[in-house]
């Protein structure tokens, strides 16, 4: 199977699966990409996640772009992000039509309501996932206690604090730790070199 289709199908699958938005894709790109087809380590997938979610668009449609760049080039952006495109699309048009027709039935508002939590928790799934590469260097099934970074942990939570009492603006945020985590490794290389 060459990549290019294998990239095709697994995007399909991410675009027909990924139900609630874009952050809830990620967990299924990092399943397809990372563990299923081995074509990325964990460690390149969130480089990868992380300019995704700083440039303007979508998060699934700038992850499938950005994954489809680094393993196959501007062919595989177009093919990885027509896979992504392409089942939202299609169940788009045809839940519109099929919502237009039976909207007033209470059926349909049950099984809205009934997605709400898949996506929370897929959400959920995407966050935590990060952050334990963050502060571990590897996923959930392999975290070693020696490997905790306190300076990771550290950042994190000054953001955090910064996000929840202060309100601060998340792009102020992100700006704000790149400058300064850039800013300490330089100088932890500098002073253990």
């Amino acid at each position: 199977m060459s990549l290019l289709f294998k990239l095709f199908f697994s995007f399909i699958q991410v675009g027909l699966f990924s139900v609630g938005g874009g952050y809830a894709a990620i967990p299924l790109i990092q399943d397809q990409i990372v563990n299923v087809h081995g074509l990325m380590t964990m460690e390149e997938f969130t480089d990868l996640i992380t300019i995704a979610e700083m440039t303007p668009g979508p998060i699934s449609i700038n992850s499938s772009t950005f994954v489809g760049t680094r393993l196959a080039g501007p062919f595989g952006s177009v093919i990885c992000t027509l896979g992504c495109i392409i089942p939202s699309f299609i169940i788009c048009l045809t839940l519109a039509y099929f919502y237009y027709k039976y909207r007033n039935f209470s059926g349909v508002q049950t099984v809205l309501g009934a997605l709400r939590p898949a996506t929370v928790a897929l959400i959920g799934s995407a966050g935590a996932s990060i952050l334990i590469l963050g502060l571990f260097g590897t996923d959930l099934f392999n975290i070693q206690i020696n490997n905790f970074r306190i300076i990771e942990f550290v950042l994190f939570g000054v953001c955090l604090f910064l996000l929840r009492k202060f309100k601060m603006n998340a792009i102020s945020i992100i700006l704000g730790s790149g400058i300064v985590g850039t800013a300490i490794y330089l100088i932890k290389d500098l002073i253990f070199v």
